[in-house]
């Protein structure tokens, strides 16, 4: 087990390095001078040079990499040139919030995907499993910048439902410690503060779970009509069994290997695709942070955030692996 997480861990390393340096060629390579837009509309000649030289612009780009590089390896991603603040900790400020989001939008993506596929593909061409696939075609298929704001402009703009935008209520109060304000609630007994942190979760967390919700469902429905044509579901069945137990404990658990491959990929995307959502909402995450430095062609704020989102695919597909360990004992990772 542990042969294998150093195998993966350094595996990453190559991946990681080669991501940053394409990400710091493409941002240098496109057109437009930073130096330009910090120092101003009415900057001279002289004043846009001192920009340069101040923010480390007039080295040469592999200069520029290395220097960042260099830094990198103490978790300082340099200082933001939009707000002149250190990178890492802009991200860790924050990052709660997409974490929260994701797995909101994660944990509501499985609690109604994954039991509408196994009851359609436990009873195919029934009318639930016509219910399902529509409903399945429907998240798969739905833009969620469109769905956001619709949802804004009913919900929050005629019947005044839920909150159109923030992560909660000015005034309200919280003590934070972790920066989730979910947890944060529950620890501090606020359930106050805990129901308007889930008031201002509903709508972003939907609107950015809705396809994961239908590639779950698809994906678990295809997987179950696999496995409940096994030789052994006919076994479980000709002894007798329940027919819950055998869905459940014989159907399931052999198709979970592939839901867990989908639950983790996507949790992935949701997490560095969450960009859209997070600025339909004006919810303060890394996505909004990552849009706000590419407007203003912040390097080190860009390159950062995109190191984070590379650490946590490799971080997320290790959590897959040792599922799969979980999920089937047959699976051996040191193998």
């Amino acid at each position: 087990m542990i042969a294998y997480f150093i195998r993966r861990l350094a595996g990453t390393i190559p991946v990681i390095l080669m991501i940053s340096l394409l990400v710091f060629l493409l941002l240098h390579a496109a057109p437009g001078d930073p130096a330009e837009m910090l120092a101003g509309d009415q900057a001279s000649e002289a004043d846009i040079l001192e920009a340069r030289a101040r923010w480390g612009l007039d080295q040469p780009v592999l200069v520029q990499y290395w220097r960042f590089l260099v830094n990198a390896l103490s978790f300082d991603f340099g200082r933001s040139f939009r707000y002149d603040e250190p990178v890492m900790g802009l991200i860790a400020e924050r990052f709660p919030a997409s974490l929260e989001l994701a797995v909101t939008a994660t944990l509501l993506a499985i609690a109604i995907g994954v039991p509408l596929g196994v009851w359609a593909g436990s009873k195919p061409n029934s009318w639930v499993d016509h219910v399902g696939s529509i409903g399945g075609f429907f998240g798969i298929s739905m833009p969620n910048f469109w769905l956001g704001i619709m949802l804004v402009l009913l919900l929050a703009g005629s019947l005044n439902i839920l909150p159109s935008s923030g992560r909660h209520t000015f005034g309200v109060p919280d003590d934070p410690v972790t920066g989730f304000l979910l947890i944060d609630s529950i620890i501090g007994l606020n359930w106050e503060s805990f129901k308007d942190a889930m008031i201002y979760l509903i709508m972003p967390a939907f609107v950015l779970g809705i396809n994961m919700t239908g590639i779950l469902m698809r994906v678990t429905r295809s997987s179950m009509l696999e496995t409940l044509s096994e030789d052994f579901i006919m076994t479980a069945r000709a002894k007798g069994l329940d027919e819950r137990a055998v869905i459940w404990r014989h159907g399931f658990r052999n198709a979970l290997i592939l839901v867990i491959t989908v639950v983790g990929l996507e949790f992935g995307a949701l997490l560095s695709g969450s960009i859209i959502v997070e600025t339909i909402f004006s919810w303060p995450g890394i996505g909004n942070l990552l849009l706000q430095g590419l407007t203003s062609r912040d390097y080190p704020l860009i390159t950062g955030v995109v190191i984070v989102y590379t650490s946590l695919f490799v971080v997320v597909n290790l959590i897959v692996d040792l599922c799969y360990a979980a999920a089937d004992p047959r699976i051996r990772l040191a193998k």
